[in-house]
């Protein structure tokens, strides 16, 4: 029989980063003490309106356009019902119809079969990016058999990206999100930090044979590490396979991953399919966007988006900042992927550049092999690391001006690690390690080396 070809999609919900919630001025702060953050319209009391928050719009309007959208200059906002509890309205304020983005890519790179040296570049189409509110958070005190729902979350600003079915597998999923999160942090739209829930994912999974319709998909919901999402949807993958080989049949259901398990369990299933009973959001006007040309001439610009505005104060995104990277530095581009997906590494890499008289080429060696391995063993991040830039610098010089060998420049680092506040120098002198230059003194200490051992010498010239 033919293999199995997976299929894989993602939905995305990153929390926008914003000091307020998306319909009102509720202050946005994690892990704030339980509903202290709630306004009237969060908690949905009669005769409220939303009022739409305009950072909400330009950090949607930034990402579309960084994942190369189209932005529609006028988008709709709909109404999608259901009943829990942590939703006080009975329905989340969505864009169903005309969400604000649609048709863009992301371009992602992943190394082929786990060789560090061979990278392939990939790209998934983005169908769309739709701003919504977050719901609120239901906490299960299983001890007294109750359910405690906190508002806070509720009305937070989301921005929803969908991903096409355009994957194959958990890595190139957890490649592409992880480059969608470098890229939202360095726009600022969201902080995207996914132990914080500011970044959740769902995954669509399927299977079937090549030149046969897609199968039955599974969601996998709410996975919360990169880490996890890869083991998530290849287990979910592998366990489709297995349940077909053997004659069984998928159900469309959702399915939740079991970190401590390592696997997806059953939580629903979808097919008495949920009619959320869309309707159009009747407090909300259409929003309409501009771009230089369609500018109406007397508009105050405080009240308008001007789309090209943004586009032009864009930063330079993760793959540009690489490719300078690469340029600037002569480093491999597998290098400049490293610098870049460990935060605060690629700024650590320059300040040691630039204190240092040591090519960047033998710089990133320690960097990556010294540095960063020392800080995964001990869970660290770059910001926590004992060594600065600065004290690492300096060891390298002392390593350059050949007053110390590379041997030695690892026991100094070695040193270094212990954070006592010694500087390379110092340990240098205190543990004799540096390199001797001086002819004479060097041939003293043979001198003393030869008559301490007459035996020996004799012994070896007769040999």
């Amino acid at each position: 029989l033919a293999p199995w070809v997976p299929v894989v999609g993602l939905e995305i919900h990153a929390q926008i980063s914003s000091n307020s919630k998306l319909f009102s001025g509720s202050q946005v702060q994690f892990a704030a003490p339980p509903n202290s953050l709630v306004s009237f319209f969060d908690a949905s009391l009669p005769g409220t309106l939303p009022v739409l928050n305009r950072r909400c719009v330009e950090a949607a309007v930034m990402t579309g356009l960084a994942l190369n959208c189209s932005i529609n200059k006028k988008s709709l906002f709909d109404r999608k019902h259901y009943f829990y509890a942590d939703l006080p309205a009975g329905y989340q304020i969505t864009q169903q119809r005309v969400p604000i983005a649609v048709n863009g890519s992301l371009s992602y790179s992943l190394y082929i079969d786990n060789k560090m040296s061979q990278m392939v570049t990939k790209t998934v189409r983005i169908k769309q990016i739709q701003l919504e509110q977050d719901s609120g958070k239901s906490l299960h005190d299983d001890t007294r058999s109750q359910t405690l729902v906190d508002l806070n979350r509720a009305g937070v600003g989301l921005m929803e990206v969908v991903m096409e079915p355009d994957m194959c597998c958990g890595e190139e999923a957890a490649a592409a999100v992880r480059e969608l999160q470098l890229i939202l942090q360095t726009l600022g739209s969201s902080q995207a930090v996914m132990a914080e829930g500011q970044l959740r994912v769902d995954a669509n999974v399927s299977v079937h044979h090549p030149g046969e319709p897609y199968g039955v998909r599974t969601e996998v919901k709410n996975i919360n590490s990169i880490r996890f999402l890869a083991k998530a949807i290849d287990y979910e993958i592998q366990r489709q396979i297995e349940e077909l080989e053997n004659g069984g049949t998928i159900l469309n259901e959702t399915r939740a991953f079991d970190s401590k398990l390592g696997c997806t369990v059953p939580m629903r299933d979808k097919e008495g399919k949920q009619d959320y009973r869309f309707m159009p959001e009747p407090n909300l006007p259409p929003l309409i966007l501009y771009d230089a040309k369609s500018l109406p001439a007397n508009m105050n610009h405080q009240q308008v988006i001007n789309i090209d505005w943004i586009h032009e104060r864009l930063p330079d995104l993760p793959s540009v900042k690489r490719k300078k990277l690469v340029e600037q530095y002569g480093i491999l581009p597998e290098h400049s992927f490293t610098l870049l997906n460990e935060d605060g590494l690629a700024e650590f890499f320059e300040s040691v550049v630039k204190q240092t008289q040591m090519k960047p080429k033998k710089v990133i060696g320690w960097i990556l092999k010294d540095l960063l391995s020392y800080l995964k063993q001990h869970s660290l991040t770059v910001k926590e690391s004992p060594v600065s830039s600065f004290l690492l610098a300096d060891l390298l010089n002392l390593l350059e001006k050949k007053e110390i060998s590379s041997t030695a420049a690892k026991q100094v680092l070695a040193e270094l690690w212990k954070g006592e506040g010694k500087t390379p120098l110092e340990i240098v002198k205190e543990q004799k390690l540096e390199l001797l230059q001086d002819q004479k003194e060097l041939e003293q200490i043979c001198e003393a080396v030869i008559d301490g051992h007459e035996n020996e010498v004799i012994l070896m010239v007769l040999g």
